[in-house]
């Protein structure tokens, strides 16, 4: 499909032209070109929208793409030539094929309570495209301001050219969702480089450590229920993930003068992306300081926040000004659902308790299940372990991998500098409690899915850097739990989205009882769907479910092919 052909171009080659000219290596060259690109497409498009130019003008888009790989096409060829840059991209094409693969046999979302946010940013994509009236409301209520719009109009950007459909939009979502891999492989291959245990002999650190989380990545429910599932919040992990790592960067003795402005432009793109960003804006805004007055904080710093602090100002005033002016503070500032939806009461007794829904198990608790309650056996089934996964902080890193993480975190602290560990114990401890903080109101299961992402992908990034050092015992423990994650989160979820199950062991049931043994949730889904005439990816072709089994079949054998290699000690 057409955006998946314009997606290379929009979102590596917008930026490439700056990118390429960086102080960095390689392989930062790369998720510092991403980062431009996605900031530039989501200018352009918002641009086309503000000067009432028509769809067709975004085809400039991947027009200038082209041609920014084209003049750079000297630090291109040598960005391809790069063995760690190479690691990357092949990891997020795998990781990328594989999520397109479990997309296709979607046949309608439903998962635990999760309904109708897919259709609504939908609607925003549109809203942008044809130009909806500005008092519309989004399902119903919801005003344009509840939600920031970069990842709405980028997407459009990228379905424009050939039209939008509902396939394509799921496309496109997906694609953008699996580049939080980027960021990550970055992360994982500085953690082993910089302590995170012994060097290993063989393989240099990146390589080594990005095929690791490529497998993990593949087979963690959490990651891949969520880059299936249209909407935003792993791109906003993309986002805040390479803030953080250009963050990091910045903090190195003779570190590239692009570090700290990628950061800021990084963590401003990621509050446009979902606001499930600001936590960790904050976080690294505060470490910055931080660092600031342990170095003295003379005017040199004073002079560089001052211009970080403009240069993410602009970024952010292209929304928030826009919104500002059109809707008001009101709406501008008080129609996200965390504000909305703030319970009244006491708020430090509503975050303690979020805190212990989000971190100990439903399963060990008093609870009420009537949201995932249904006659369907395996949609039940499902749903309790699609709760576990998603809303869990603990089972989100995967079964048994939350044991493995604490047990190398443990570790790897003893050895570190005092400095490292003060900063992670705060952006870690200080990312679970703002992150369940910030959502308004109170919630019985947990909240791990609203701003916890960026840390379940950060400690998958952690793990795959620790694989060198691990015991056979943990690897094994590792493994078990990927293969029970696997068949529990990925398996049975896809199967349930797929309506297989009801295909193969109830053959008979009429339609119309089918739908009505499902939970409230997925019978509102999947109404939605045939209300709007919506044609998802699996809709596409009577095989389609046939050639994405087959497409995940090859796709796995080949990450764990490059991800033992990759670590095989070299001769």
């Amino acid at each position: 499909m057409l955006p998946a052909l314009l997606f290379p171009l929009v979102a590596l080659g917008l930026g490439w032209p700056l990118a390429g000219r960086l102080a960095l290596d390689p392989a930062e060259k790369l998720g510092a070109a991403v980062v431009l690109s996605l900031l530039g497409a989501y200018l352009l498009a918002f641009a086309t929208y503000l000067l009432g130019l028509p769809p067709a003008a975004l085809w400039a888009l991947p027009l200038l793409g082209a041609g920014g790989l084209l003049t750079g096409r000297r630090a291109l060829a040598a960005l391809l030539a790069d063995r760690a840059a190479r690691a990357l991209l092949t990891g997020l094409a795998l990781v990328t094929v594989w999520c397109l693969g479990w997309l296709a046999t979607i046949v309608s979302y439903s998962g635990g309570g999760w309904t109708s946010d897919w259709f609504e940013h939908w609607e925003r994509l549109r809203f942008f495209l044809e130009r909806w009236p500005v008092d519309t409301k989004f399902l119903g209520f919801g005003a344009l301001p509840a939600r920031p719009p970069l990842a709405n109009l980028v997407t459009g950007a990228l379905l424009a050219p050939g039209g939008a459909t509902f396939a394509g939009y799921q496309l496109a979502t997906t694609l953008l969702s699996c580049l939080a891999f980027l960021p990550a492989a970055l992360l994982a291959g500085r953690f082993q480089r910089r302590g995170a245990g012994p060097e290993p002999a063989g393989p240099p650190a990146l390589l080594s450590a990005s095929a690791v989380l490529t497998v993990l990545l593949m087979l963690n429910p959490s990651f891949v229920q969520n880059a299936t599932f249209a909407w935003t919040k792993l791109i906003a992990v993309f986002f805040i993930l390479s803030g953080l790592y250009f963050f990091l960067r910045s903090q190195d003795p003779a570190a590239p003068p692009a570090a700290a402005p990628l950061c800021a432009v990084s963590l401003a793109a990621g509050l446009l992306a979902h606001y499930s960003a600001g936590p960790y804006v904050l976080l690294l805004a505060g470490a910055w300081c931080a660092a600031g007055w342990r170095g003295g904080a003379g005017r040199a710093w004073g002079r560089q926040t001052a211009r970080l602090g403009l240069l993410g100002g602009l970024v952010l005033a292209t929304w928030f000004g826009w919104s500002l002016a059109v809707y008001g503070a009101a709406a501008t500032l008080g129609s996200n659902s965390s504000v909305a939806e703030a319970a009244p009461g006491q708020p430090l007794a509503k975050i303690a308790l979020n805190l212990r829904d989000t971190l100990v198990p439903h399963f060990l608790r008093p609870l009420d299940g009537a949201l995932i309650a249904q006659r369907s056996p395996w949609g039940y089934a499902r749903d309790w372990c699609f709760q576990l996964y998603q809303l869990n902080l603990p089972l989100m890193l995967g079964s048994l991998a939350w044991l493995v993480l604490a047990r190398e975190l443990v570790r790897a602290g003893r050895s570190a500098p005092a400095a490292r560990r003060r900063f992670w114990l705060a952006f870690v401890g200080g990312g679970v409690v703002l992150g369940v903080a910030v959502h308004g109101a109170r919630d019985h299961w947990g909240l791990g899915h609203i701003c916890l992402q960026t840390l379940v992908v950060l400690g998958l990034a952690f793990l795959a850097a620790r694989w060198p050092v691990l015991s056979r015992g943990a690897r094994r423990v590792l493994v078990a739990g990927a293969v029970v994650d696997a068949g529990l989160g990925l398996a049975l979820h896809f199967a349930v989205q797929s309506y297989a199950l009801d295909r193969w062991l109830a053959p008979g049931q009429p339609p119309g009882e089918l739908l009505r043994s499902y939970s409230d949730s997925a019978f509102m889904n999947l109404a939605g769907k045939l209300f709007h005439h919506l044609r998802f990816l699996a809709d596409m072709g009577p095989h389609a479910g046939a050639l994405a089994l087959a497409l995940l079949a090859v796709m796995l054998p080949l990450a764990l092919r490059q991800a033992a290699c990759a670590t095989r000690p070299s001769d």
